[in-house]
């Protein structure tokens, strides 16, 4: 799918200097960058979840069957 973009001169003369040295299209860093900062901002996510049961003094199979019992 194509897009439009508005990117400011300094970062396309940048874009095409790497795309030189890589020997690759400016489209294809550009892709390349998406992907890496969404798969950064999916691990963060993640990460914020990780250990959210730690500090707590109940006990995690207990809190699920009191809740399940509500329904």
């Amino acid at each position: 799918m194509r897009t439009l973009v508005d990117i400011p001169d300094k970062q396309l003369r940048e874009l095409t200097r790497l795309g030189t040295q890589k020997k690759l299209s400016r489209a294809a860093i550009i892709r390349e960058a998406i992907a890496s900062y969404l798969a950064v901002q999916t691990r963060k996510k993640s990460m914020d979840a990780f250990g959210l049961w730690g500090n707590r003094k109940v006990d995690g199979l207990e809190y699920q069957e009191k809740l399940r019992s509500e329904w």
